[in-house]
C-alpha cells in the first residue's frame, strides 16, 4: 500500500434512524474514482470528529485508504435531541449506518470496509461489528467501555444516576431541558485524578479544544449504558481479525487486553511503549507507530 500521499476532506451527509449525521471523507488526492478500501472512523465519547478521529482518517487516507470520519447522533454537526446523549445503541447504528453509507459511493469497495473505534467508539465499534459482517476488519485505539468505566469509577454515584433516569425522563416529557453530566471539569489541580488531567490537558486547552465538543452528556443516558456492555460478544467477530492498540501507560489498557482475550485468535493487542491512554490521541511519538500499524492491518485485511 503506498504511503504519505497527499489527501482531500469533503463534508458528507447520511441518515443514521432518521436523523442526519454529518461526516469528512478523507480520500488519497488525485484518487480517480477506481473502488478502494475503506475505514470508517469513530470519536470518543464527548468528542467531534474534528478531533483526534480526524487525524486518524487522514493519516490512513496517506496510505491510500479512504477514510470516513462522523460525529455521532445528538452530538457535534449530527442531528439528534436531546444534545449530549450518550446512547450506545444508537453509537453502534451510526457505525452500521456510516459502513451503507460507504456501500453506496462508487469509489468504494462494498466487500472491503473496516473500522476503527478511538476510546469510546472503540467499545461500539466492535459491538457494531458483531452482528455487522460487512465490517470486515476491526481496530480500536485507547479502547474503553464506557459503562464500565463510569461504573468502576465511582459504583454508587452511577447507581444512583440509573435510578435518577426514569425521573429526568419525567422531566424531559414535561419540557424540562435535559439535565447534563460535565465529563471534563474546567480546571485541574495536584488532587485531580491522573485520568481526569489527561483529558483536561486535551479537551480543555487549545491542544485540542473544539466548540462543538461541549464535553458534557445527558444523565439518564446512564440507564441505556447501564443495559450494555462493549465486549461480552466480542467472540462473534470471528474469524474477522480485531486490532486493539493501547498505550503501556493507559490508565484503559485492561480493556483491550481482556477484549483481546476473549477475541480468541483472530484478536491482536499492539501496545505502543511508553504511551498514555490520552497520549495515542495525537502524540506523534505515539500516534506514528499506532497509523502504521493500523494501515498494515487494514493493508492485509481489506
Amino acid at each position: 500500500m503506498a504511503t504519505q500521499q497527499n489527501t482531500t476532506r469533503t463534508t458528507v451527509t447520511f441518515p443514521s434512524n432518521g436523523m442526519t449525521l454529518v461526516g469528512h471523507l478523507h480520500t488519497p488526492e488525485g484518487a480517480d474514482g477506481t473502488p478502494r478500501p475503506a475505514v470508517v472512523v469513530g470519536h470518543p465519547t464527548t468528542g467531534v470528529k474534528e478531533q483526534t478521529a480526524d487525524l486518524y482518517a487522514r493519516r490512513l487516507a496517506e496510505h491510500g485508504l479512504t477514510a470516513l470520519t462522523f460525529d455521532a447522533a445528538y452530538q457535534g454537526e449530527s442531528e439528534g435531541e436531546p444534545r449530549g446523549l450518550e446512547n450506545p445503541f444508537q453509537r453502534a447504528d451510526d457505525f452500521r449506518h456510516a459502513v451503507s453509507y460507504l456501500t453506496t459511493r462508487d469509489d468504494v469497495d462494498a466487500a472491503r470496509i473496516g473500522v476503527l473505534g478511538i476510546c469510546g467508539s472503540g467499545g461500539y465499534a466492535p459491538y457494531a461489528a458483531q452482528t455487522d459482517h460487512r465490517m470486515k476488519a476491526v481496530a480500536t485505539v485507547s479502547a474503553a467501555d464506557v459503562p464500565d468505566f463510569f461504573r468502576s469509577a465511582d459504583p454508587e454515584g452511577f447507581r444512583a444516576m440509573v435510578e435518577r433516569s426514569g425521573e429526568l425522563r419525567a422531566e424531559e416529557a414535561a419540557g424540562k431541558p435535559a439535565t447534563l453530566v460535565s465529563a471534563v471539569p474546567e480546571t485541574v489541580d495536584a488532587s485531580t485524578p491522573a485520568p481526569v488531567r489527561e483529558f483536561h490537558d486535551y479537551y480543555r486547552t487549545p491542544r485540542a479544544h473544539h466548540p462543538r465538543a461541549t464535553n458534557a452528556w445527558v444523565l439518564r443516558s446512564a440507564d441505556q449504558l447501564d443495559q450494555y456492555d462493549s465486549y461480552a460478544g466480542i467472540a462473534k467477530l470471528a474469524p474477522r481479525p480485531l486490532l486493539m492498540i493501547a498505550g503501556s501507560e493507559a490508565f484503559t489498557l485492561g480493556y483491550s487486553r481482556d477484549a483481546v482475550g476473549r477475541a480468541g485468535e483472530s484478536g491482536e493487542l499492539f501496545t505502543v511503549e511508553g504511551a498514555t491512554h490520552v497520549d495515542l490521541y495525537d502524540r506523534d511519538e505515539a500516534v506514528g507507530p499506532a497509523v502504521e500499524r493500523l494501515a498494515e492491518f487494514f493493508g492485509e485485511h481489506l
